[in-house]
């Protein structure tokens, strides 16, 4: 599973904290920041933890990372109100089953046939090995749907959720875990979602992707779980080893 959810959570604060010494003016506007060495020493993390930091930072347009010359803080910065909350993956995941499932209802209503083979389309790009590539066209396949709803402040909110799932690291880490171990569903329900579009059925449009949403869940609880129980064997062979290393030197 890679990271544990505490490492997951420490580039997100680390992030939280560079953006703070950008508002104070301590990283001005077009100025370079410190290397990755100085941060980690400053932040006492690991360097691949800034880099993920400053990726995050980048997503929000706080800085600009330029290959070869270095991370520059962005002339304007964002207002406050681009800020994205503190959510966790299951909040977004339950969120975007309430927005989602909606907005496929209304879609079933005015998608028209062009949509419906881009949505085809994109279905079978989500098969592809390339974990970006899948992603992007599963964004897009949902993105879509909001916009055959018609209705502009549900395209705006998707966006948003999306923005979230994207740019917050632990939702992200989240999510990538539950594609890596679980591919196997995502072109297969994507598929039961646009057969009721193009079956013009609202509520079997709004069942399926709350189905949908309903098996991510289950897919991160489960992921949950064993990450849990991964920490605690690991935390359990640690003292092992220490305990029996004291009783051997004693």
């Amino acid at each position: 599973m890679g990271k544990n959810m505490g490492e997951k959570r420490l580039f997100h604060s680390v992030a939280e904290q560079i953006a703070s010494l950008i508002k104070d003016g301590i990283f001005p506007a077009g100025t370079r920041l410190p290397g990755e060495r100085e941060l980690a020493e400053r932040f006492d993390v690991s360097r691949v933890t800034i880099r993920e930091a400053e990726i995050a930072l980048q997503a929000v347009g706080r800085i600009e990372i330029k290959t070869g010359s270095g991370v520059y803080v962005c002339e304007e910065q964002p207002s406050d109100g681009s800020k994205l909350p503190a959510v966790s993956a299951f909040e977004l995941t339950e969120a975007r089953s309430l927005f989602e499932s909606e907005a496929a209802a209304l879609a079933a209503r005015n998608i028209s046939d062009e949509d419906l083979k881009n949505l085809e389309d994109l279905i079978e790009q989500m098969a592809s090995t390339d974990d970006a590539v899948s992603t992007d066209a599963d964004q897009q396949f949902h993105i879509l749907i909001a916009k055959a709803s018609g209705n502009a402040a549900i395209v705006h909110t998707i966006e948003t959720l999306w923005r979230m799932r994207e740019e917050l690291p632990e939702v992200k880490a989240t999510y990538e875990s539950i594609c890596e171990t679980d591919a196997s569903y995502r072109a297969k329900e994507h598929q039961q979602i646009c057969d009721a579009l193009l079956a013009r059925d609202p509520a079997a449009a709004r069942t399926a992707m709350r189905e949908h949403f309903h098996r991510l869940i289950e897919a991160m609880l489960d992921a949950s779980e064993k990450q849990a129980l991964a920490e605690v064997q690991q935390r359990a062979s640690e003292s092992r080893e220490r305990f029996l290393s004291t009783a051997r030197l004693g």
